[in-house]
């Protein structure tokens, strides 16, 4: 079923508001969150965590940023360094947990959406195919910045 262009801008403005809100929910470190950009161009990252939106819009929730920023956060919220193995296995919960509490969010505004396991990102990565992008950067108090982007089907 096709959504009215309208639907669709109630929508992506409750995924932001909803990305917002759960980012003050799961993350306990101070943060600024810059004002939503459109992305251009295609996006580039070396790491981050990918998960599928479905439901009355479709789409990805892109989580991207330094390692060490991932790691900082989980320093954080569990009291110890993570690295390697475990640092990728935190930052696909941290992606999970954040389009968790999104996806339960924008449900109490009627908008229906799952999402799927988190895909974690490691490497020269080149995301495209997209019909619009939304960026917004996280910089979260003596962790660093994150970059989280909201890629519309």
């Amino acid at each position: 079923m096709e959504i009215t262009m309208e639907k669709r801008n109630k929508i992506i403005k409750e995924l932001l508001n909803g990305t917002y809100t759960s980012l003050k929910t799961v993350v306990p470190i101070k943060h600024e969150i810059s004002k939503p950009q459109l992305l251009g161009k295609a996006l580039h990252t070396q790491f981050g965590v990918l998960i599928g939106i479905t439901g009355d819009v479709g789409g990805k929730l892109v989580l991207s940023g330094e390692e060490t920023v991932f790691g900082a956060i989980g320093e954080t919220m569990f009291g110890m360094a993570l690295e390697g193995e475990m640092l990728a296995s935190f930052s696909g919960e941290l992606g999970n947990m954040l389009a968790g509490s999104l996806s339960t969010t924008i449900e109490g505004e009627g908008i229906n959406t799952d999402i799927t396991s988190p895909t974690i990102i490691q490497g020269n990565t080149s995301l495209s195919g997209y019909m619009q992008a939304l960026h917004v950067t996280v910089a979260f108090a003596g962790a660093g910045d994150m970059d989280i982007y909201l890629l519309l089907d």
